[in-house]
């Protein structure tokens, strides 16, 4: 072998070193790694973070009931390597928080955001809050744009403190977002004033509240469906008769956790021209995003309360 050989072949293993000592890992797509429960938060952070991040929401299967989910160590691996994590807390999804192991990970619990301000309002419903819950305990917030707005902007600090030289990005995309919030929330603002509703579980809660619609769910029902428990029959009689006596103007049905009993008090609804609004817990199919789902969402409710 000449010495030219030898030295062009040294050159070669010098490069080929070079490439696989680059800053970014193979595989990695240099986005920020953000891990969060469900679609709807992950949702939330793309459209703050955008094509910056990387999103791996755990629970993304519209037909799957989120309260029963358990975690897997995939799942672990996950949390552990993500740059941030977002989960909605407050009971929800305590699968979600026993996977966070280290003090140091930067995180974003929804339901502590929450606003309280907004929520001392009293409420219209003949039980002590809609569905029977006191309003620091119902832990769907994903429903209450106040919160969402909320995480969206702790989304853009968080996100903006991995990355300083995006932050600008980031809080622009907030701006954005929660414009389209503030219009959604004019939207429905009161359009269910002097209008009864009942619901199969309250996790439109803080959607409900906005309307303005007395929410009349018999408070045992809302109780044993949320806690997956027979419903008692004193309960399943009243709201039974608020449907067949059409004493309610929309019946609220959650699509990812029915059963039996709600499958029967859907179709007591729809039998007496009582109407029916569909809600789920993640993002279904051929949604874009958390605007277009609850857009949608918003639409069909005041479409129904007008009727």
């Amino acid at each position: 072998m000449t010495l030219r050989n030898v030295l062009v072949g040294a050159l070669a293993v010098v490069s080929l070193a070079a490439c696989g000592t680059s800053n970014t890992p193979s595989g990695d797509s240099g986005k920020i790694k953000v891990v969060t429960s469900t679609n709807v938060w992950g949702s939330v952070i793309k459209a703050v973070g955008g094509d910056a991040v990387e999103v791996k929401a755990l629970l993304d299967d519209p037909s799957a009931d989120p309260h029963s989910y358990e975690s897997k160590p995939a799942d672990a691996a996950l949390v552990k390597d993500a740059k941030l994590v977002v989960f909605n807390g407050g009971g929800y999804d305590d699968f979600f928080a026993k996977l966070i192991t280290s003090d140091a990970t930067r995180k974003i619990e929804a339901f502590p955001l929450r606003e309280h301000d907004h929520s001392s309002q009293p409420t219209t419903s003949s039980t002590p809050a809609a569905g029977g819950h006191d309003h620091e305990e119902n832990e769907h917030v994903w429903y209450d744009l106040h919160t969402v707005r909320a995480v969206a902007e702790a989304a853009a600090n968080e996100l903006g403190a991995i990355a300083p030289d995006k932050k600008t990005t980031f809080e622009k995309n907030t701006a954005d977002f929660s414009a389209k919030l503030e219009e959604l929330e004019k939207k429905v603002d009161g359009i269910g004033q002097g209008k009864k509703v009942a619901a199969t579980e309250p996790i439109a809660h803080y959607l409900l509240e906005e309307t303005k619609a007395e929410d009349v769910t018999p408070e045992a029902f809302s109780k044993a469906i949320e806690e997956e428990s027979d419903v008692p029959a004193a309960a399943l009689a009243s709201m039974n008769q608020l449907v067949d006596g059409k004493k309610i103007n929309v019946l609220v049905e959650n699509t990812q956790t029915e059963n039996q009993v709600t499958k029967q008090v859907v179709e007591k609804a729809k039998a007496a021209g009582v109407p029916v609004v569909q809600v789920t817990e993640t993002l279904p199919a051929g949604v874009t995003g958390y605007l277009d789902w609850m857009s949608k969402q918003v639409d069909a409710l005041s479409q129904a309360l007008k009727a």
